[in-house]
């Protein structure tokens, strides 16, 4: 298998995490590419015609994306306990982990605003739109912290991507200053192997 990813995207990352924690990573070969709204990126809009990473090259040379069907998909692969679990518990890791997707994909856009679009087109309503949700999405993750705990699920490795990303590109939001229940869950999930081999660059 193959993943097309970039290192800085928190969505590759949360499927690199997957893998690294189910034992599947050795046998994906990581190809670092850059994508950006602005810059066409042949490779990646071949196999995924949104132009956007991960894409995942299974055995069959099928391309999957996005990240949730790649996770869901590598979960399929190996035989340890499932981090998509079946069940009632299944719809509250997928609730929390569509909460994190939409955390990171805010800050994503946030920072598309802040680092690509020239200054002087810049929208700061836009932009505070978008951090507002990264504010509310925080809010109810500190709520709902008590779920993160127990047996590793794919809703845990999404909120610590989530997290991770906001300390990589937004340091200056301090999240950690009004939350204290998700600092002391993502200060212990950063010190799994997965997270610390995953480190954005």
């Amino acid at each position: 298998m193959q993943l097309i990813y970039a290192a800085a995207s928190p969505f590759a990352r949360k499927v690199r995490v997957l893998a690294h924690e189910t034992g599947l990573l050795e046998r994906i070969e990581l190809l670092d590419t850059a994508v950006l709204p602005t810059t066409l990126n042949e490779r990646v809009n071949a196999l995924n015609p949104l132009g956007k990473i991960p894409v995942l090259l299974n055995g069959e040379g099928e391309a999957l994306y996005d990240s949730r069907v790649i996770c869901e998909y590598l979960d399929t692969l190996h035989q340890g306990q499932k981090l998509l679990p079946e069940g009632v518990s299944r719809w509250q890791v997928l609730r929390l982990a569509a909460l994190a997707d939409g955390l990171m994909d805010a800050a994503l856009l946030a920072r598309y605003e802040r680092g690509v679009r020239p200054e002087q087109l810049q929208w700061a309503a836009w932009l505070d739109g978008q951090l507002g949700k990264v504010q509310r999405a925080l809010a109810e993750l500190e709520r709902q912290a008590a779920q993160l705990q127990g047996p590793l699920d794919l809703a845990q490795i999404g909120v610590a991507c989530a997290l991770g990303y906001l300390d990589f590109r937004f340091s200056d939001l301090d999240w950690r200053a009004a939350h204290p229940r998700l600092t002391a869950f993502q200060q212990a999930f950063a010190l799994r192997a997965s997270m610390q081999a995953s480190e954005p660059v």
